[in-house]
Formats: C-alpha cells, structure tokens, sequence
C-alpha cells in the first residue's frame, strides 16, 4: 500500500503539471463570463474545449485513485472511466451551454467549435463565408459525436496508463508501454488539429499535407482503442488477443469517418485527386478511407502480436 501511494503522488503531481495550462484557460475563461458576460473572439483560447474538460475528468480519476482502487480491486479501470467519462460530459456541457464567444454575433460554444472543426483557426477571418455552406449546413449536435469519441478515447487511455502500472502484473507491462505510446502520439496529433485543423481551408478536397496529417490521426485514434482492448486481452487465444483489438481498432476508425460525415453534412474530406480518392457511389468513402480504416486494424494487429509474443 505504501508504494501505491507513491506512486500515486507521482501521478497526481505529474497530471496536475500537465494539466496547468488547460486548468488556466478554464479558469481564465470563466473570470471573463462572469465580469464581462461573453469571451471576446480574440481571448478566446480555441484549445479550451476539450482540453479542459479532458484534464478535469483526468484530474479527478487520479485524485481518487487509492480510494477507487481499495473499493472496486480488479475493476478499478472500468469504475475509474466510467466516472471520469461522466466528469468530462458534465464539464463539456456546461463550457458549451454557458461560454458565450462575442464576434460580430454572439453565439454558444458548441456552434462556434463546429466552425474550428472544419478550417483552421488563421484562415476564419479570410475565408469567404457563403449563405449555403455545404461544410456547415444546418448545427446539428450530431457533429460532435467525433468530438466526443476523441475525448473518450484520450480519457481511457491515460486512465488504462495509470491505473495499469498501479495495478497490473509485469506480463502486462508490455502492453501498455505500447498503450501509452499510442496515447501520446494521439495526444500530441489531437492538439496539432487544435490549433492549425491539419491545414485545412474549409474546402472538401484537402492538401496533400492535411491528407496524411488527417490518415495519421485516423490510424492514431483507431490504434489507441485497439490497444486499450489488447491491454486487457493478454495471454488469451490469437482469435481474442489479435482479432478483437484490430477489429476494435477498424471499427473507431469507421465511427470517426461517420462523425466526420456528421460535421460535413452528409460528405466527408477528399484527400486527393484521381480514382483512389473519389467517394463510392451509395457508400461515400474512398478507396483511400478503407485502406485507411484497414491499415488501423493491421497496425493494432501487430502491435498485438508484439504484445503476446513469448
């Protein structure tokens, strides 16, 4: 119990300085709602959401862990995201509904990050607005189901991390070294995406560079869940070891495509020119988006071949 505890201390002073800079933002941003009413557009921190209310749901998981560890024992991950996942949706919400951003017009939140989903934070300014925007459309909250498969990717993840190296035997140590790899690769794409969206100027056909950045994190994301299932799978038969995490990690590839095609009204981002690229009649993907969701799984295959390799 008293290496726990140490090692405990290492988390939380380690996530809380981490977690600084976004804890800031939040703060900073509800001094402004309460003195002034609204976040002036050019106060506005763009990375806020949902990196605060990322750190937040992180920050309580670890805070509690000795305690969520000494009541549910082997459960402890899943009891731990489940209530850092309801954590982040409650703070998500609340910055949403309650954050007020003032541009020209003064609008929530959530429908102004609908705006840096799609093009990059320079290019708001000088990109021509359209009144019929084929990458707007109509607000529907359904373009957030990406957003928020993101955030519960990331939030598992770092929970499986933590919680593993705390509880877990050696054999699986392996495993989430791996995991933590994924995360970080994740992480570190997820905040680029913050703050340049890949490159992109808010048209459907992308640059080549916002092409490969887009198919990185596509794999990235696939391949963090993936391992996250891989991390509880050790030692069992190749059909359950190596098949369920690929097929999990194909499957988050699929549903980031489909809140993708949420966000576009109904399209989804051309990453070339040519056959390869063009979207399949009744079926909207490209050859390039299938490989792209098959590559995830093999990725995740062999990092679970490497798992469980003797």
């Amino acid at each position: 119990m008293k290496k726990l505890y140490g090692y405990w201390l290492t988390a939380l002073l380690g996530t809380m300085l981490v977690s600084a800079y976004p804890i800031y933002m939040g703060v900073k941003v509800i001094d402004l709602m309460c003195t002034v009413g609204n976040v002036p557009k050019e106060n506005f921190p763009k990375y806020i959401i949902p990196y605060t209310p990322i750190v937040i749901a992180l920050l309580f998981a670890v805070a509690f862990m000795p305690l969520i560890i000494k009541l549910t024992k082997k459960f402890a991950v899943l009891c731990a995201s489940i209530c850092s996942l309801g954590v982040f949706l409650a703070s998500e919400l609340l910055f949403e509904s309650k954050v007020i951003v003032a541009d020209k017009v003064m609008t929530t939140l959530e429908s102004w990050q609908m705006v840096m989903c799609y093009v990059s934070p320079d290019m708001y300014e000088t990109r021509t607005w359209t009144a019929i925007d084929v990458l707007m459309g109509e607000y529907s909250p359904w373009f957030k189901l990406h957003f928020y498969m993101i955030s519960a990717v990331i939030i598992i993840a770092v929970i499986n991390v933590i919680y593993g190296f705390a509880t877990a035997d050696k054999s699986k140590y392996k495993a989430l070294i791996l995991q933590a790899a994924a995360a970080v690769d994740l992480i570190g794409l997820s905040i680029l995406a913050c703050f340049t969206a890949f490159f992109r100027d808010g048209e459907l056909t992308v640059s080549p560079m916002s092409a490969i950045l887009m198919a990185m994190y596509f794999i990235s994301l696939g391949a963090t869940a993936g391992l996250f299932a891989a991390s509880f799978l050790t030692k069992k038969k190749k059909a359950l070891s190596v098949l369920v995490p690929s097929l999990t990690a194909s499957a988050v590839t699929l549903l980031m495509y489909i809140g993708e095609m949420c966000l576009l009204s109904g399209n989804l981002y051309i990453l070339g020119k040519g056959f390869f690229f063009e979207p399949i009649p009744y079926v909207v993907l490209s050859i390039a988006d299938i490989l792209i969701i098959i590559l995830s799984g093999l990725l995740t295959a062999l990092a679970c071949k490497i798992i469980n390799k003797k």
